[in-house]
């Protein structure tokens, strides 16, 4: 089972490929060059004589520029999914629940609600100062990096930006930042009027309907399982 004859040498032509395919994993997971890793020309992905790793550096301004939701969404790897097929992911994964009705019919750990709430009242907000927020520190509260995987896996937060730190002369420096939001702010009526408009079987359905057009090759069940 391979994905797609394409090779990523420019912003523009991730931003193509997200929009065609609608879903593109960042890394290399289970399904064979199913991912911008394997696609991106060797240059983009790092450059030896620059330093340079452009692929890293476009993730923001791809997100900003195609209103894309980006987030560790299949196999606990990053992935960026189109504003078209995002609600309908969304609604599979929430199982049709919003998130207080989630935790209110007892779906949801209390850690969960935790750390939604700080997110959705600070969004947009950093990493670092989600974890300040959230006293994620020695001998505070644990499971930063579980407890928001998770959440992003059931597609209630997503990561809105990269934010670069700066030195004292206003350069940035190392890496970028993750900047978290819940896809209703970051997307705004995009999302909200469309997310429940399906029962999460016909969001499944219909998800499946595009993997089985992606991957023409791949039984159902592995089609089923990577989708979640």
């Amino acid at each position: 089972m391979r994905f797609g004859d394409f090779t990523i040498k420019s912003m523009k032509d991730l931003t193509d490929a997200i929009g065609k395919y609608g879903f593109l994993p960042f890394f290399a997971n289970s399904i064979e060059g199913f991912s911008v890793e394997e696609h991106i020309a060797p240059e983009c992905w790092y450059h030896s004589d620059s330093g340079e790793w452009q692929a890293w550096e476009w993730k923001g301004p791809v997100i900003r520029e195609t209103g894309c939701a980006y987030g560790k969404f299949f196999e606990k790897k990053a992935c960026y999914v189109s504003a078209e097929w995002f609600p309908d992911l969304a609604n599979h994964r929430r199982d049709g629940y919003d998130f207080d009705a989630r935790y209110d019919d007892g779906l949801a750990q209390y850690r969960d609600k935790l750390l939604y709430d700080l997110a959705d009242a600070n969004a947009p907000v950093l990493s670092k100062e989600l974890k300040a927020l959230g006293n994620y520190r020695k001998g505070g509260n644990k499971g930063f990096d579980t407890v928001i995987s998770r959440l992003q896996a059931q597609c209630y937060l997503v990561i809105s930006d990269f934010v670069y730190m700066r030195d004292k002369n206003g350069e940035p420096y190392g890496w970028g930042v993750a900047e978290y939001s819940t896809p209703e702010k970051l997307m705004g009526s995009a999302f909200c009027d469309r997310v429940y408009s399906r029962t999460p079987q016909e969001s499944f359905e219909r998800l499946l309907r595009h993997f089985r057009e992606l991957f023409p090759d791949a039984d159902d069940r592995t089609l089923k399982k990577f989708i979640g």
